[in-house]
């Protein structure tokens, strides 16, 4: 058995996909992981609004296209909607590791009991951010500054009151994306963002993000495990 790992990330909408697309499939296909980035879908919605009704049709479709390859979930928290598995539960939470765990244990839990035939207690990996993707920009908040053109103090003031970036909130004016918003009229999510994220480079976003880090290195695992099976 060769010793690499083909991984399916259904995103949530456009701004996932490119970061996805360039910065996370080159990084991990250096560690042999390799992603393919797809949106999910349903008829009438895409991008954004994420409900569970509308991930688990695509979640059980690409379980059952190749038992070979794995599956993994890269949705925001704050996109999220009520009908989603944990999301009750999380919402009486504080912390924000407490709100990612419980999440995450539910959807794999939900998509264990949809899809018990197609071994996905292994092969699906949820990963709910906290509480957007753009929260990892702020792991070099000298970059933000530069490339939207404020003063550093600005961005430092966020992650001086929110203490990391996985923890600035899903507020509708203080998510991640609305504080980017705030600093300028430049920030565009999939333009002025992924360059930002370019910059930075996921190795910063992994020193300064524990749960974005802990995600990573159950991919990176992926590679082991298939290599232990052979």
């Amino acid at each position: 058995m060769s010793s690499y790992a083909e991984v399916v990330v259904l995103v949530e909408g456009p701004t996932e996909q490119r970061f996805v697309k360039h910065l996370l499939a080159p990084y991990l296909a250096d560690r042999s992981v390799y992603l393919t980035p797809i949106i999910l879908d349903k008829p009438g919605e895409r991008g954004g609004d994420v409900k569970f009704a509308r991930a688990k049709n695509d979640i059980g479709r690409h379980l059952k296209q190749r038992r070979d390859t794995w599956i993994t979930l890269l949705v925001d928290y704050y996109g999220i909607r009520g009908d989603w598995p944990g999301y009750a539960e999380s919402k009486r939470q504080i912390d924000h590791t407490q709100k990612a765990a419980i999440m995450n244990q539910a959807t794999a839990e939900q998509v264990q009991q949809l899809f018990p035939k197609q071994n996905q207690s292994s092969r699906f990996i949820p990963y709910v951010s906290m509480y957007e993707i753009e929260a990892l920009y702020f792991s070099d908040p000298a970059c933000i500054a530069k490339k939207l053109g404020v003063a550093r103090r600005q961005v430092d003031a966020i992650l001086e009151e929110c203490k990391e970036p996985e923890q600035i909130n899903d507020h509708s004016t203080k998510a991640p994306s609305k504080r980017l918003d705030g600093l300028s009229d430049r920030f565009k999510k999939t333009s002025t963002g992924i360059a930002i994220a370019e910059e930075i480079g996921i190795c910063k976003m992994r020193e300064a993000c524990p749960l974005f880090d802990a995600w990573l290195t159950k991919l990176e695992s992926l590679v082991e495990s298939k290599d232990g099976e052979a």
